[in-house]
């Protein structure tokens, strides 16, 4: 094995894939990269057997067929020392890589390609086909509520639904919950749901950098496949039973608070720093035309913010982890937020005023 390759045409696809490679494996060949040439085609794919990353780049000058693995954070991190603009030779000698480029000479140690695992994939189920832009917004929307490390292992995932004429994404931690929509005709008789793990998700959301560009998506039964020009990435699915959130959306809301999301999270960044630290709690106490936001903490410290929104109606005093709500008003983007409550005992729902994709339930705590 043996080819030449710009050193910036191989950052690319290396660090798409060094990401998913753990520096800490049981298995020593889990934090290595293997490099496939083939047809002047160089595939580089790295695992930790939960997700996988191939990335792609052409060799212009061909090269000599092969396939070796490589310890991937060192390759990465002699690519990232070496000048802009060189070219890279690798080379297989004696099972060692050799890394050249002007002056520069690295011989790393390698492992035999037959030993890398490969994620078991079944036949696809069914496929979609949309815009990264429209996939990354769905997630970037979402993915803050999703569990980390809950026992409910179903949780700790995004709940993808695809059905004939949308596919919804829906995370929560059993504290909040939200959900984003896109209205896109997909070739899909019945509704499919799948949940994809934490890691799965924040590693797809990092890869999606070509906007305007398409992507393909395939579901089989145990995996998910996600296909562009430049990577295939390929993840396992959770195997549970994903919560019933239409259950969850509060309804027969009937108080609607209207106000600059600016304001309010300013508002409840500021308040927050005098929050109980391990608790997080704030009140709001809501009257015609005002929401009062009050904190205090074990200290005997005590905040006040008084914003003025768009409300007639009962007064209304309720309590919720103000973390929560600021993580809501940072991933909407509209001028104006729409909070939909009913009582003190009952979760928010807390949307853009304009026509909106997204939805978020905040439930409320006891101060």
């Amino acid at each position: 094995m043996k080819f030449t390759v710009k050193r910036e045409a191989l950052l690319k696809p290396l660090n798409l894939v060094a990401g998913v490679v753990e520096r800490r494996q049981t298995l020593p060949i889990l934090s290595n990269v293997m490099l496939v040439l083939n047809n002047n085609q160089l595939s580089l794919t790295g695992t930790d057997l939960e997700v996988e990353i191939v990335g792609r780049v052409l060799v212009e000058d061909g090269g000599d067929d092969g396939e070796i693995t490589v310890p991937a954070r060192k390759l990465l991190d002699i690519c990232k020392s070496l000048p802009d603009g060189g070219d890279i030779q690798i080379s297989l000698k004696d099972q060692k890589v050799v890394v050249k480029s002007g002056r520069s000479r690295f011989t790393l140690s390698s492992l035999p390609a037959n030993d890398f695992p490969n994620i078991e994939e079944g036949p696809g189920s069914f496929e979609i086909d949309i815009l990264q832009g429209q996939l990354k917004r769905l997630i970037e929307r979402t993915s803050f509520a999703m569990a980390q490390q809950d026992v409910r292992y179903y949780l700790n995932g995004m709940l993808w639904e695809a059905s004939k004429d949308q596919l919804k994404v829906v995370a929560t931690d059993g504290h909040r919950l939200a959900m984003c929509n896109l209205a896109t005709e997909l070739n899909i008789s019945e509704v499919k749901q799948v949940i994809i793990p934490r890691k799965g998700v924040n590693e797809l959301l990092r890869l999606l950098m070509e906007e305007k560009k398409g992507i393909k998506i395939v579901f089989g039964t145990n995996h998910m496949k996600a296909t562009t020009d430049d990577f295939t990435f390929t993840s396992k699915l959770v195997d549970g039973k994903f919560p019933d959130y239409d259950r969850v959306l509060p309804k027969g809301s009937n108080k609607s608070v209207y106000g600059s999301r600016q304001e309010l999270k300013q508002a409840f960044s500021r308040t927050a720093i005098l929050s109980n630290e391990k608790y997080r709690g704030i009140r709001l106490v809501l009257t015609d035309g005002s929401l009062q936001i009050l904190a205090n903490n074990p200290e005997q410290e005590e905040a006040e913010e008084t914003v003025s929104v768009d409300y007639q109606g009962e007064n209304l005093e309720i309590g919720f982890n103000v973390s929560y709500l600021v993580d809501v008003m940072t991933v909407l983007s509209g001028d104006q937020v729409k909070i939909n409550l009913s009582d003190s005992n009952s979760s928010a729902l807390i949307e853009e005023s304009d026509d909106s994709d997204s939805q978020y339930v905040v439930m409320p705590m006891r101060l």
